[in-house]
């Protein structure tokens, strides 16, 4: 594998006596860009939530850029590079698209300061309001937006801090389908420019697309690790997914 951003290693979480998460263990590469799939309820939230800082493990290992952060404050791990979205992001209500994006890079910035953009601030905005098609509504409060538009913005926000690796929630729930192909083409072009992506989806042919290899959980336990295209011929992915090995290219195909 390439040189290693982040490592789990044996990591495990519960809430009272419910296991959500046991002995899970995996690693993203610099550079890659790995789906993080599951049947509902599997753990994905919760792994997710553990590595961003959301939540702390009650055992195991979490190591990003060969630090450890288990554990570590979330608004901490974002400061080392390491940032996430969420599936149903939330905006404030009295800032601008536009101020949302040109506030999202003035990390220790005073309050002014964050309204107050710095010389090329403008046209970094600018690039990322016409890439996510957010120029039409750049001035509307960012809380009016629609859910989709809330998730377009969310990526941006993060890609704005110019992360090392971002973790995505659901990135396509609720985007006009149009939209996806051209998010996959965005994906991949800040991941060209060394943005490892750790993906949460239920869009197979999203993932497809997007992901050069995939992390399949089911009840808090890793079951696969391998390409896309592997994924229909795995009989524990089909059976977490299914419960039998029948119809299984409605689902995974």
């Amino acid at each position: 594998m390439a040189d290693t951003v982040l490592a789990v290693e044996a990591v495990a979480k519960a809430f009272a006596a419910h296991k959500v998460l046991t002995d899970v263990r995996f690693r993203v590469g610099a550079g890659e860009i790995v789906g993080l799939l599951g049947p509902n309820g599997s753990g994905k939230s919760t792994l997710l939530n553990v590595v961003s800082g959301f939540s702390r493990p009650d055992a195991g290992e979490i190591l990003f850029r060969n630090e450890s952060v288990a554990g570590m404050p979330a608004h901490r791990i974002a400061r080392h590079g390491l940032v996430r979205t969420f599936q149903l992001p939330s905006m404030p209500h009295r800032m601008s698209v536009r101020q949302v994006l040109h506030a999202g890079s003035r990390e220790g910035a005073g309050l002014f300061d964050a309204f107050t953009p710095r010389r090329g601030d403008h046209s970094q905005v600018d690039v990322l309001l016409e890439q996510f098609a957010l120029t039409a509504v750049a001035d509307q409060s960012a809380s009016s937006l629609s859910g989709g538009q809330k998730k377009l913005l969310s990526i941006a926000l993060a890609l704005r801090t110019k992360p090392k690796l971002l973790c995505l929630d659901e990135p396509t729930a609720g985007v006009h389908p149009q939209l996806r192909s051209r998010m996959v083409e965005l994906l991949r072009a800040f991941n060209g420019r060394g943005v490892a992506m750790l993906v949460v989806e239920h869009d197979m042919h999203f993932i497809r697309e997007l992901c050069s290899r995939c992390i399949v959980l089911d009840r808090g336990e890793i079951i696969a690790d391998c390409a896309p295209d592997e994924l229909a011929k795995n009989e524990r992915v089909v059976e977490a997914y299914l419960g039998k090995s029948v119809e299984r290219q409605k689902v995974l195909a």
